[in-house]
């Protein structure tokens, strides 16, 4: 059994590494950051300094909140590791998801390509078992998550993913929304605690 959990304390935060992402969701990943650590909830991610990911991180650390970076040992040079954070090194791409998710009690989603895409499914999927029911939120401006919205859609029509499924998540299209959701969300510790290993 784990401890009850009231509200959510650590977020981790799934997004692109690119250094050529579109500047509004650099902007946004930062401005995520920075309301993270104003409203105390600690930032899990995964360790680089670039792209999204070192907008969101330098940005939380900068407004002086919490950061824990998660990063596999063949990453540490390509995604240049953000010295200024914590940070826990490890062997492989599953240690690295295993780890984020235990540590933390709420997921949001930003713009990424297929590295945040096969973090954001597999996610899902751990839901979709009901391994665990901890908050997901995907930010999506413009419509960016709407293709795969749809695809899960597609999977429900042809009955082959139960239609609540589709309430797995929350989706924001700004990104000002998404910590207020995160500070009233309350993750269900019975299954928050399940084992997804």
């Amino acid at each position: 059994m784990g401890r009850a959990i009231e509200r959510v304390k650590s977020v981790c935060v799934f997004c692109g590494s690119s250094d050529a992402a579109d500047p509004a969701f650099l902007r946004a990943a930062a401005n995520l950051g920075k309301a993270l650590a104003t409203a105390d909830l600690k930032l899990v991610y995964g360790g680089g300094g670039v792209g999204l990911m070192g907008a969101c991180a330098r940005a939380a650390h900068e407004a002086g909140g919490k950061v824990l970076g998660i990063i596999p040992d063949f990453l540490v040079g390509r995604e240049q590791a953000l010295g200024s954070v914590e940070h826990l090194v490890v062997a492989n791409m599953h240690e690295r998801k295993m780890l984020m998710f235990e540590r933390s009690d709420a997921f949001v989603v930003l713009p990424g390509g297929v590295g945040t895409l096969e973090e954001a499914v597999e996610l899902l999927s751990w839901r979709r078992l009901e391994l665990h029911a901890k908050p997901v939120v995907f930010y999506s401006p413009d419509g960016f998550w709407r293709p795969l919205f749809d695809l899960f859609q597609h999977t429900v029509d042809a009955r082959l993913t139960p239609p609540e499924f589709m309430n797995a998540w929350t989706t924001a299209e700004r990104i000002e929304d998404v910590v207020p959701y995160l500070l009233s969300a309350r993750p269900d510790a019975e299954a928050s605690a399940a084992k997804v290993a």
